[in-house]
């Protein structure tokens, strides 16, 4: 029989979820009080099943998400999250006809990308998508970091740490997001419901664990940051305290803040390793440690994918250090994008149309222009690994300083 691929209506979510516990390996047991609590959350126009014979065997689902752009900006996407398939129905084209569906029904919304989180790497570039940002993790020896221990973490700046809870983490905690948002680029918002769960205020079907709550306050009193971390209780030989500190969310928006939650984080009692939770590569914190080698990178890996459904607006989207013009040839096997476009940039603003009749500098599969476009991917490289064709000798140096940025994308949350 044919497998039906659509929408799931209200009374098939439960399948619907009994399905995408089967393909993440977990129990396949959907509760009246799971379906309860998930599905007012959801929309169900945008969530996607494959059924055989009236069992869905494959899940898909997606949702309204804003990201952060270079300079500040945001786009809106197409974010893509719980795709499945179960073990039964594996190679038969089955994801192909879910995405093809969401995707074509996020470009006639007018979204500019669509976004998602790799559970594995080599899926998603044939549909378009390249890795935009990357994360990495450390270990911090917090006995090897060279820190004094007669030091107490306590800011030099004329700010102060101050322990919180996760009420008030909830009034400020979106203001701070929000100024991340605008100084880099890979940001995904967060919702009032991620807000609440992820500050224990919202509905919890597991047991809820209260982290520690650290709010780094400016001399003049602004929250510029905070931290949320929990520690295990372990004990070595002798009575040597041997616990852990990890992170669970660290968002700063100033490099004192950044600075002053680091060194606090480092120089907690009891606390002999901290693990940092997912943090953009180019963190300050192995540097900011007298020795920097007591940080011991634990993962480092692509984060968030995305996937160009309107070059133009993506290319204008963003800012630019320097003056340059680019024609770039862009393939796009699904149709969505794909063309020549001029892009005339500069600090003051930039401007991208199509063009059928000047020369291409570089040609590139739409894989790459996300990337490229939040600035975390090297022209110069993609072309030494052939994934950018050079067209006009220089173009990708020229597109190497055209779009790199100081900062790396960041992207603090997976979805």
């Amino acid at each position: 029989m044919t497998v039906d691929v659509r929408a799931v209506t209200e009374s098939e979510y439960p399948d619907w979820l009994r399905a995408l516990h089967t393909g993440f390996l977990r129990p396949p047991v959907v509760s009246d009080a799971l379906v309860a609590d998930r599905l007012p959350h959801v929309d169900l126009d945008r969530t996607l099943a494959a059924f055989d014979r009236g069992r869905a065997v494959a899940t898909f689902r997606s949702f309204r998400q804003e990201v952060s752009t270079v300079g500040g900006g945001s786009l809106t996407a197409d974010a893509i999250t719980q795709v499945t398939v179960s073990p039964t129905h594996r190679r038969q084209g089955l994801l192909s006809r879910m995405m093809s569906a969401d995707l074509a029904a996020a470009r006639e919304r007018g979204d500019a990308i669509a976004t998602l989180i790799a559970a594995e790497y080599p899926i998603y570039g044939r549909y378009g998508f390249g890795p935009a940002s990357w994360t990495t993790e450390w270990s911090v020896e917090v006995a090897r970091a060279g820190l004094d221990p007669r030091r107490t973490g306590r800011p030099e700046d004329g700010g102060r740490i101050e322990l919180s809870d996760g009420a008030e983490i909830r009034k400020t905690g979106p203001e701070v997001h929000r100024r991340l948002a605008a100084v880099r680029a890979g940001v995904t918002d967060r919702t009032p419901r991620g807000w609440d769960v992820g500050t224990g205020l919202g509905h919890h079907l597991d047991p809820w664990t209260e982290p520690f709550y650290a709010v780094y306050r400016s001399e003049s009193g602004e929250v510029e940051g905070y931290a949320a971390y929990t520690a295990d209780d372990k004990w070595g030989d002798a009575k040597q305290p041997d616990n852990t500190a990890s992170v669970q969310d660290l968002i700063a928006v100033t490099p004192a803040a950044e600075r002053a939650l680091w060194r606090y984080l480092c120089s907690l009692d009891w606390v002999a390793t901290v693990r940092t939770g997912h943090r953009a590569p180019d963190d300050p914190l192995p540097l900011l440690l007298p020795n920097p080698r007591a940080a011991r990178i634990v993962t480092h890996a692509d984060m968030l994918w995305v996937r160009v459904l309107d070059a133009v607006r993506v290319l204008e989207g963003r800012t630019y250090p320097v003056a340059e013009s680019l024609v770039l040839e862009v393939r796009d096997g699904d149709g969505f994008t794909g063309g020549r476009y001029r892009l005339d940039a500069s600090p003051d603003g930039a401007e991208c149309v199509r063009t059928n009749t000047e020369p291409a500098d570089l040609e590139l599969d739409v894989a790459e222009l996300g990337p490229l476009a939040w600035g975390d991917a090297s022209a110069v490289r993609l072309a030494r690994l052939g994934r950018i064709e050079e067209l006009t000798p220089g173009a990708a140096g020229r597109a190497e300083l055209l779009f790199r940025t100081p900062l790396r994308p960041f992207s603090p949350d997976i979805f």
